[in-house]
């Protein structure tokens, strides 16, 4: 405790004032526990070793296992050793793990914890804050703490059927039933020959073994190269369902970035102006389109950060997120309103000669006159209003 020297103070003064041996005596002995246990922890606690592995990432719905080891390294056992884990609140329930122990001579303690990732974000595991003392309390308290380490809760990913986003540009591979283009990398089979056909696309060896005139069949494709503008401002959502409705803006996000990775293979990217936890200040995130799967990664870890922020004009978004996009890319905006500047400036995007289409989350009953003009720009629109409806997307 720490006014123990207080007493050892008080109790020197009374032997000095009466002259008795015994409180002497007294004085020196809780002197030398006092000074032997101050040494004792020192040394003790100096050689704590703390070690948390887990899994630092994972998909919502998931369960992650923390295994959390305390050793004592030294020569020198540990009376008690408090151990105290915070830990996010929207993972585990309750928000720590608590536990008082001692620990002897090279004794390793080791304890295994489960988060339940029930919502998407980056939350910190820890600090682990460990407190010792002695079995006296002759001495303060030693505390020691070990500073947190991060989990990423990617958003849910919600396996889609088809997209079947507009397109413009011949400039990648996308299957198609209406070829506009032909690989002539992408063999598909071959078919017999037709007058008109080219002699270049013979194919002799398929020739020879038929006996017949054999032609190479080329896969058809059209280019597509996607640009996901994702809107978190907080005016552009109902107040009442907020929350839900950019948490679902942001799990449509992901889904069509995996579908166009994974399924499709081609190239997507993401521009949004968030919240990041990281910084703690609203940063625009800029991810140009990409096709490998550590690029899909990387865009999920931003999904997964990014929080709502007061103020990011869409619009504004939206004309710097074009700004390196090549001629014929795919613009999607995800939102959760309508408005004439939003449809302004889509039209202005058409025009310039990008493909855009619009998913609405969660939107309010649309005005005749913006359901007109979307209507008359042939504009793409998908209305989600929960996350079913992504799956039975066709």
């Amino acid at each position: 405790m720490g006014n123990f020297v207080p007493y050892l103070l008080i109790l020197f003064v009374i032997a000095a004032v009466w002259r008795i041996d015994f409180f002497f005596t007294v004085v020196y002995l809780l002197f030398g526990v006092y000074i032997v246990s101050q040494l004792w922890m020192q040394r003790a606690t100096r050689r704590l070793e703390t070690r948390r592995h887990f899994t630092n990432h994972a998909f919502r719905g998931e369960q992650v296992s923390v295994d959390l080891t305390v050793r004592n390294a030294g020569r020198l056992p540990i009376p008690w050793l408090e151990i105290h884990e915070s830990l996010p609140v929207a993972l585990a329930a309750p928000p720590f793990h608590h536990e008082v122990i001692s620990l002897g001579m090279h004794e390793l303690y080791s304890v295994r914890y489960s988060l339940n990732c029930r919502q998407r974000g980056y939350y910190p595991i820890g600090p682990l804050t460990l407190r010792a003392g002695d079995l006296l309390g002759a001495i303060p308290v030693r505390e020691l703490k070990v500073k947190s380490e991060y989990i990423i809760i990617y958003p849910r990913v919600v396996h889609l059927q088809t997209l079947g986003l507009p397109t413009h540009s011949p400039l990648a591979a996308l299957p198609n039933r209406t070829p506009l283009f032909e690989d002539p990398a992408r063999i598909m089979g071959v078919r017999d020959y037709q007058r008109g056909d080219s002699p270049r696309r013979i194919h002799w060896t398929a020739t020879a073994s038929a006996g017949r005139l054999l032609v190479k069949r080329y896969q058809p494709a059209i280019a597509r190269e996607t640009l996901i503008c994702l809107n978190l401002s907080q005016d552009d959502y109902p107040q009442r369902r907020r929350y839900t409705a950019t948490e679902l803006a942001i799990v449509a996000a992901a889904s069509v970035a995996n579908h166009i990775v994974v399924q499709e293979k081609l190239p997507v990217g993401l521009v949004t102006e968030a919240l990041d936890p990281l910084s703690e200040t609203t940063t625009r995130f800029h991810l140009p389109p990409r096709r490998e799967r550590a690029h899909l990664i990387g865009l999920l870890e931003v999904l997964a950060r990014a929080q709502v922020t007061p103020t990011a004009p869409f619009v504004e978004l939206l004309r710097h997120g074009s700004m390196d996009l090549p001629w014929g890319a795919t613009i999607l905006a995800i939102t959760g309103q309508e408005s004439e500047a939003l449809f302004e400036t889509l039209l202005y995007l058409k025009r310039t000669g990008f493909a855009v289409a619009v998913i609405l989350v969660q939107p309010m009953l649309p005005s005749p006159e913006l359901q007109k003009q979307a209507d008359l720009l042939s504009l793409p629109v998908y209305r989600v209003w929960q996350e079913c409806d992504l799956e039975a997307w066709r």
